[in-house]
């Protein structure tokens, strides 16, 4: 029997969820420094693409792709926000936008990760 990474990617998500929660909040936070440039970290699906973690590949029309880093970069200036005049690229909205999605992301991994856990359980026990 193959090992499961199910619960591998699922540790990785968290992770990358944290990371990219910490950076919101840093944005939220700094949302009246003059000069601050808003940041955000690299969409988890380019993070998928580099990763080590490889799908189980049984029939030859399967796709499968493979480090997981997330980067923190400079994002460019939304045209609704725009630059403020202290220089702040902040948009609160957005940015509480973005920290709801973490939220829903974050509990929709850990319902699929207590939902297979759950079946790993059931199948173990008969």
């Amino acid at each position: 029997m193959q090992p499961i990474q199910f619960f591998e990617l699922a540790s990785k998500q968290a992770e990358w969820l944290s990371v990219r929660q910490s950076v919101v909040a840093g944005n939220i936070a700094n949302a009246n420094t003059p000069g601050y440039k808003a940041k955000d970290v690299t969409p988890f699906q380019s993070v998928l693409e580099n990763t080590g973690i490889r799908m189980a590949a049984t029939n030859p029309m399967h796709f499968t792709d493979g480090s997981l880093t997330g980067e923190v970069t400079d994002v460019e200036a939304n045209e609704d926000v725009g630059v403020q005049i202290s220089g702040n690229s902040v948009g609160l909205a957005e940015e509480l936008m973005k920290q709801g999605q973490v939220k829903r992301e974050y509990e929709l991994s850990a319902g699929l990760v207590k939902a297979f856990h759950r079946m790993m359980l059931m199948t173990v026990r008969t």
